[in-house]
């Protein structure tokens, strides 16, 4: 966290990142705080064009129905940026297998989220 960021900000921006890594798996993008500007840029290309196209790949993209459980959650906030690591479990349960995820988001001081940069690996199997 950066030093001079106070602690409810931080926190305000983390809980932004979290509502959209929450939202993969619901499915339910209502508590997102998105731009109605945000981008989305996937392994370097550009996956979401604004905040209602994201919202609603949230709600309905084949990609993420396939999403059921997220693990090992990490957040770090270093003033508008918040970088975030998990593993994203995928369909089907029956074969364990996950992806690691890094994902930056940049977050406005109405704590929306600006832009999301996403990097993740191959699935692997992982109990």
């Amino acid at each position: 966290m950066t030093p001079d960021l106070d602690p409810e900000r931080a926190a305000q921006r983390g809980a932004a990142a979290r509502a959209y890594v929450d939202a993969l798996v619901s499915h339910d993008p209502s508590t997102v705080s998105l731009h109605p500007e945000c981008t989305r840029i996937e392994l370097g290309l550009k996956t979401g064009r604004n905040g209602p196209h994201i919202s609603r790949g949230l709600r309905r993209a084949p990609q993420f129905r396939l999403i059921h459980r997220i693990s090992e959650f990490e957040a770090d906030v270093d003033g508008h940026m918040v970088s975030t690591r998990y593993w994203v479990h995928v369909r089907p349960k029956a074969l364990g297998l996950a992806a690691h995820v890094t994902e930056s988001f940049v977050i406005d001081d109405e704590n929306r989220i600006r832009a999301i940069v996403a990097r993740f690996g191959v699935p692997r199997r992982r109990v």
